[in-house]
């Protein structure tokens, strides 16, 4: 069957959020939802998950998937304002515990948080299956980025999260805790063994000048084209390429309230005597 699509762009945070369904009044999943956060203020808003709740309503689709293709560094997950709204299921690679242990011990964070994966519904292992109403999705395990990342394969469009970009972007930073670009080049080569005509989903577009944020491409299209990565570029090469490119690269600026959240799957921190929470800011330790 043929997946049907909405994909939303969120312009401060660079971000993608998908919409995959079946048809009307069917079955959908929502792929990397993004909760809207002023780090000035230190305020939360919803307005991308209302986004993607009207459209779902709109289109009387029932929510059965909530999919994190990885703990985010760049913006806060929406996740757990969708489920609390529509229900679903929040899926996340099983690798999350890795990232939950490194961060609750880099961060300080209490010691009541849970670093078994148990904030989600399902911890998805290299090759799991699932179904999104008459949709059939494969989860395929890509780290290199983060020890959790993870690429969902439905019907004929690969949704890869920050594995890869827009050809003429290239690829995702690896000097994360946990990151490998040995490990992220082999799992792109992974990716780009899949039949060429098979969609590419990105989760971020950072365009050059000149050109509008693009959510698609392709396998064959990344195989010709990608900056960092096209056929021909040995790992070695590509190893030196990240290294170099990435001892250049500025931390994100949302890495620190981002990974604080999404590591509880999109919720906040447990609150205060008062009622309410705080996010932690490290000094001097990232």
């Amino acid at each position: 069957m043929t997946a049907q699509l909405k994909a939303l762009f969120d312009e401060q945070t660079a971000t993608f959020t998908y919409i995959v369904y079946d048809e009307d009044g069917g079955s959908a999943a929502v792929i990397d939802a993004v909760l809207n956060y002023d780090q000035r203020s230190g305020r939360t808003r919803t307005t991308s998950d209302e986004t993607v709740i009207e459209f779902l309503r709109t289109h009387r689709l029932t929510l059965e998937w909530i999919l994190e293709s990885h703990a985010h560094a760049d913006h806060l997950s929406g996740a757990a304002h969708l489920k609390q709204t529509l229900g679903g299921k929040l899926g996340v690679g099983a690798q999350i515990r890795i990232v939950q242990r490194t961060f609750k011990e880099l961060l300080h964070l209490e010691p009541t948080l849970a670093v078994d994966g148990s904030q989600f519904d399902r911890l998805f292992d290299d090759g799991d299956t699932f179904t999104i109403g008459k949709l059939h999705g494969t989860a395929l395990a890509v780290p290199g980025h983060t020890p959790a990342c993870m690429a969902y394969l439905i019907e004929d469009m690969l949704f890869v999260g920050d594995t890869l970009f827009m050809p003429d972007v290239g690829t995702a930073r690896c000097d994360f805790p946990g990151g490998d670009p040995r490990v992220l080049y082999a799992s792109i080569r992974r990716l780009l063994a899949l039949p060429m005509t098979t969609r590419i989903m990105v989760c971020h577009d950072y365009p050059p000048a000149g050109r509008e944020p693009q959510h698609e491409t392709s396998v064959g299209a990344q195989r010709a084209h990608n900056i960092h990565v096209h056929d021909g570029i040995s790992e070695e090469t590509f190893v030196n390429m990240r290294r170099a490119r990435d001892a250049t690269l500025d931390l994100p600026v949302l890495i620190i309230p981002a990974i604080q959240v999404n590591i509880r799957a999109g919720a906040l921190p447990p609150p205060e005597a008062d009622g309410s929470r705080s996010l932690k800011i490290p000094l001097n330790v990232l």
